[in-house]
C-alpha cells in the first residue's frame, strides 16, 4: 500500500522525478515572487503601509525558487521546462483568480478592491501551500538532503497565511466583509478545480517517469478525484474562514535569508 510519504520518497530517490518536482516548484515560486513584487510597487496610496509586507512576501517566494534550484544543483541536475498542464499559477490566472498579469504589467496604481482580491487569492493558495509543506515537514523535516529546505519554506508559508488572515480581517472591519467573503468563495472553488487538474497532470507525468503500472496510476488518480469530491462538498470551507492568527504582523520584518542555498 502506498502513502504520501512513500510516494514522495520515491520521487526524491529518482533523479528525473526529483528534477521534475523541483522544476515545477521553482517555477511557481518564481512566478509568485514576480507577482508580489509588482503588487508591492502598485499598491494604492491609501494602503502604502502594506507595500513592505507584500515585498517581503515576494522576496520569500523568490528565495524558495532559489532553494529548489539549489537542491537541483547539489545533485548536479538542471531544471526542466515546466509542462503547461502543471503550471498551477498560470492556470489559476486563466481561471480568473487573483490579479491578471496584464493589469500587473501596467504602471497604473491598483485599487483597494484589487488589494482585497490579491489578499483573498493569497489566503486560499497559502492555505494549500501551508498544508502541503506541513505534511512534508512532518515526513521529511529531518531528511539530510531536503529537511532544512522543507522546514524553512514551511515556516514562510505559515507566515504568509497568517498575514493574509490578518490583513483581510482589517479590511473586513473597514466594511469590506461581503466583498471578501464572495471573493474568497470564488477563489476557493476555482482553486480546488485547478489543484485537481494539476495533481492529475503531475501524477501522470510522475507515473511515466517512474514506470508506475496502469493500476497504480489509476488508483492515484482516483485518490485525486476523491479529494476533489470532498473539497467540492465541504473541504473548501477551510479556505474561506477568517480568524486572527497567533502570528501577528508575520511579514513585518525583512525576509529571512537563506545563505546556505542562495
Amino acid at each position: 500500500m502506498f502513502s504520501a510519504k512513500s510516494l514522495f520518497q520515491e520521487i526524491l530517490d529518482d533523479d528525473e522525478s526529483f528534477r521534475l518536482f523541483c522544476s515545477i516548484a521553482a517555477g511557481g515560486e518564481s512566478q509568485g515572487g514576480w507577482e508580489n513584487g509588482r503588487i508591492s510597487a502598485l499598491v494604492p496610496r491609501s494602503e502604502r503601509a502594506m507595500a513592505p509586507k507584500i515585498a517581503r512576501h515576494g522576496a520569500d517566494e523568490d528565495k524558495h525558487a532559489r532553494i529548489f534550484d539549489a537542491l537541483l544543483k547539489k545533485r548536479g541536475l538542471t531544471p526542466v521546462p515546466v509542462p503547461p498542464e502543471t503550471d498551477y499559477t498560470m492556470l489559476l490566472e486563466r481561471a480568473g483568480i487573483g490579479l491578471a498579469h496584464e493589469k500587473l504589467e501596467r504602471d497604473e496604481p491598483l485599487t483597494v478592491r484589487d488589494v482585497i482580491v490579491y489578499l483573498a487569492h493569497s489566503r486560499v493558495t497559502e492555505q494549500r501551500a501551508s498544508e502541503q509543506m506541513e505534511m512534508l515537514r512532518r515526513y521529511f523535516g529531518d531528511h539530510p538532503e531536503v529537511g532544512r529546505a522543507v522546514r524553512m519554506i514551511s515556516g514562510d508559508e505559515d507566515n504568509h497565511l497568517a498575514y493574509a488572515h490578518e490583513e483581510l480581517l482589517r479590511f473586513a472591519a473597514a466594511g469590506h466583509g461581503r466583498l471578501i467573503q464572495r471573493t474568497l468563495r470564488e477563489c476557493a472553488l476555482a482553486e480546488i478545480r485547478v489543484y485537481r487538474d494539476v495533481s492529475l497532470a503531475v501524477t501522470a507525468l510522475m507515473g511515466r517517469v517512474l514506470g508506475w503500472s496502469r493500476a497504480r496510476s489509476a488508483a492515484l488518480a482516483a485518490g485525486v478525484h476523491a479529494v476533489y469530491a470532498y473539497e467540492r462538498l465541504a473541504g473548501w470551507h477551510r479556505m474561506v474562514s477568517l480568524r486572527m492568527p497567533e502570528r501577528r504582523n508575520a511579514l513585518g520584518g525583512p525576509a529571512t535569508p537563506a545563505p546556505e542555498y542562495a
